[in-house]
């Protein structure tokens, strides 16, 4: 046995012992020998100092790893934080929310397994209008490509139309949002197979419009055979393509499906109208009023009321210079006793008045620019001092992406006149309807559909004196008293399925109504 010296540590000891013990042989010899042995126990403890710190390393690795793995999964299986505020597509809003709490954190989404079904063929389409009209036809025709079971592309935007917005599906939607939620219904492409396209820049395909309000046994007979006989379609217009009623209830629940959960805006969009949303609730309950009184709204539908001849002649001109819209010579004054006309932003002041809107409230104007500008808009600032806008609510830097695209700034107006605590429209266009029946969906938020027909003539005694004002404000409440925006039933008219209801103004098949039954009115 080797005796370790008192001045030797104990490791060297115990190497030494090792040393001397390996095979039981025992080294003799000169001293030349003996400094290659002690060469040869200097490097083996070397080496094992080594070893034990390659071990440690490795080990620190494999635990690292572990923890990142773990926290992976936990985050994936386990709870989820709730992040309170903005609505969600798939349940209804609560109004004890506060909007101070939204987060730009996205939620986790868990996207459904994909439909297996056999592909009958692919289906482009070209949307057209502003954007809630391209919005509903989204949804309408994702409806009509689950029930012929084509694989859809996803949608063109219009770029040709009065607001000549460049942007993309991809500028306004979420589009991989967009193609997984949905996935379990339609599979939805980015763009076309190659071998498809091949055809498509060839000319080998049909490219039309589908007839408006149709039922969905048209697109089975009509559409269907074209998509299988040459394996691609292109539905050059979209807007009122598929009937309101007399649909099977999957295709209506697909259409709200879609409208509510499928088509989410870019996470800029949606983080923008997060910030509005937060800068008014800091200061109190708000109400969007939708004033569409913009140039081209009034060149369009002819509706001068208020303006002097100068404007009439100005949107006269506008009106020639697009061949599109069809209708040149238009009564404004008949118009405007029918209903048909927007109310002005003078006419707007006096019937928020007669309702009882407190003064003090803030009034967010989403439109774009008023027609008349500050002149126009001076009864209405006089009446309800605070007035804003979103370019006085947010900095410029915000705005300055979405400066020429009027679609990306509807998009922003849409998030916060869901999120407003009442919304009212003066003119039923298509972002009225659209928002109104979102609104309807989150449950039954505060909408005022205005009875225009009546309002006018109202408005008109009045300033004639022949009501007064007690008159006035009683009548407009009492007209106005079933039309805040709850649960009604749609009116079908068969013969006339224009005259109908518009589904996404209320799509009832939907909602969660609540205990009382549905008016009819």
């Amino acid at each position: 046995m080797c005796k370790c010296k008192v001045l030797d540590s104990n490791e060297k000891c115990q190497y030494r012992r090792k040393w001397d013990m390996i095979g039981g042989f025992k080294f003799l010899g000169t001293s030349s020998s003996s400094s290659k042995v002690e060469k040869m126990k200097n490097s083996m403890i070397k080496s094992s100092r080594m070893k034990l710190w390659m071990i440690r390393a490795i080990t620190t690795i494999l635990l690292w790893t572990c923890v990142v793995q773990l926290t992976t999964m936990s985050e994936f299986w386990g709870p989820k934080l709730l992040f309170k505020g903005w609505p969600s597509c798939i349940g209804h809003y609560s109004d004890k929310t506060s909007s101070s709490e939204l987060s730009s954190i996205p939620k986790k989404t868990i996207f459904p397994p994909k439909r297996i079904y056999k592909n009958n063929g692919y289906l482009m389409v070209s949307c057209n209008g502003g954007l809630n009209q391209m919005r509903a036809a989204i949804c309408d025709m994702v409806a009509i490509a689950r029930y012929m079971n084509v694989t859809l592309v996803v949608p063109e935007l219009d770029k040709t139309s009065f607001w000549n917005d460049p942007s993309e599906f991809k500028d306004i939607f979420d589009v991989d949002h967009f193609i997984s939620t949905l996935r379990d219904e339609v599979r939805i492409l980015k763009e076309l197979p190659p071998r498809v396209k091949r055809r498509v820049e060839l000319g080998h395909f049909p490219s039309l419009p589908p007839v408006s309000w149709s039922d969905i046994s048209y697109y089975k007979k009509q559409i269907l055979p074209l998509v299988k006989k040459f394996k691609v379609v292109h539905l050059n217009r979209t807007d009122a393509r598929l009937a309101n009623n007399r649909l099977p209830l999957e295709i209506q629940k697909l259409r709200c499906r879609v409208n509510f959960n499928g088509l989410r805006f870019t996470p800029q969009i949606e983080e923008l109208g997060r910030r509005a949303v937060k800068i008014l609730r800091e200061k109190g309950p708000f109400l969007v009023l939708h004033l569409r009184y913009e140039m081209d709204m009034l060149a369009f539908s002819g509706c001068t009321h208020g303006c002097n001849s100068y404007e009439e002649e100005e949107l006269t001109r506008m009106r020639y210079a697009y061949p599109w819209w069809k209708e040149k010579v238009i009564n404004s004054e008949a118009k405007r006793k029918e209903g048909l006309c927007p109310l002005t932003p003078e006419e707007t002041t006096l019937i928020l008045t007669a309702l009882g809107i407190d003064r003090n409230v803030q009034i967010y104007i989403a439109a774009g620019e008023i027609y008349g500008g500050k002149r126009r808009l001076k009864s209405l600032a006089t009446a309800f001092p605070n007035l804003v806008r979103k370019e006085s609510l947010l900095e410029p830097s915000d705005l300055q992406y979405f400066q020429n695209h009027s679609s990306q700034m509807a998009a922003l107006d849409y998030l916060v006149s869901l999120e407003s605590d009442i919304f009212v429209p003066t003119y039923d266009g298509n972002m009225a309807k659209v928002v109104e029946g979102h609104r309807r969906f989150l449950g039954f938020k505060k909408t005022i559909s205005l009875e225009r027909k009546q309002l006018v003539g109202l408005i008109d005694e009045y300033t004639n004196g022949s009501l007064s004002w007690d008159e006035f404000s009683s009548t407009v409440k009492e007209t106005h008293a079933n039309r805040m925006g709850s649960p009604k039933k749609r009116n079908i008219i068969a013969e006339r399925p224009k005259e109908e209801d518009y589904f996404y103004a209320n799509p009832q098949e939907c909602l969660q109504l609540l205990d009382k039954p549905l008016r009819n009115t």
